[in-house]
């Protein structure tokens, strides 16, 4: 059994959480309430929402976690050279939060395979507008020839960055987003990315899963610290991971 949640009622403890065994390993509590205070709550917690459209708002906190640590992402020499390409040429830049529900609808229209349908429902697109306003949502982009070719969005709280989804309308390009994310958050003193759910795409991105007791007491550290201010790069942090290595 899982709990109820009504709109004042607090998380339980995460070790409460169903296990390994159990048909929805990870799966906590479910509520009605998606309040951006709900969210920010749950942030800080190490607990994240993830449902169907249809079903009660489920909350849930993984063990183990996957994780990506911005040092950890992998840069290839094939795709250091597109970054180089990217970082050089005018056709080609990074933007961001330039329009947060433009880059939230791509997301939710993404092809990934063996999903059908989006988790991202009108409910979680106003839900985190509303964090957007509030300065602690944002989007990367990359723009190629004028136009939003990929990007994506996540959660910024203190020196912690929950990542939430991405996009792709050419090859990379959602790649090129987090690898320009990754450098800016490197150079911020943000350790650790949270990717939620455990898939051989995001291993093939450098991250890995830790335990969930590791990911919490990180949580709970890097949320205490000051924010980001402000939110604001462009395309020159690529020259993070282009100056650092020497064909």
């Amino acid at each position: 059994m899982i709990a109820w949640l009504d709109p004042h009622d607090p998380f339980p403890d995460v070790e409460q959480a169903l296990g390994a065994g159990t048909d929805a390993p990870g799966l906590l509590a479910a509520s009605r309430d998606l309040s951006p205070e709900r969210l920010l709550s749950a942030y800080r917690q190490g607990i994240f929402p993830w449902y169907s459209s249809g079903q009660p708002v489920l909350w849930w906190s993984t063990d183990p976690r996957m994780v990506l640590k911005p040092e950890a992402f992998k840069v290839s020499r094939t795709f250091r050279k597109t970054l180089r390409r990217v970082e050089t040429d005018p056709d080609w830049a990074i933007r961001v939060d330039t329009d947060f529900h433009a880059v939230m609808r791509a997301c939710a229209s993404a092809y990934r395979p063996g999903q059908h349908g989006t988790w991202i429902t009108d409910e979680i697109r106003t839900a985190y507008s509303a964090l957007y306003l509030q300065g602690m949502a944002h989007t990367v982009e990359a723009w190629y020839q004028g136009e939003r070719v990929g990007g994506l969005y996540g959660v910024a709280l203190g020196r912690m960055f929950y990542g939430e989804s991405m996009f792709a309308h050419r090859t990379d390009a959602s790649k090129i987003a987090l690898a320009a994310l990754c450098a800016f958050l490197s150079k911020h003193g943000v350790a650790m990315i949270d990717c939620q759910q455990e898939t051989e795409h995001l291993a093939s991105l450098g991250a890995s899963p830790i335990a969930r007791a590791e990911f919490i007491d990180h949580v709970r550290r890097a949320t205490a610290l000051p924010g980001i201010v402000p939110w604001q790069f462009d395309k020159s942090v690529l020259s993070h991971w282009t100056r650092r290595y020497h064909e």
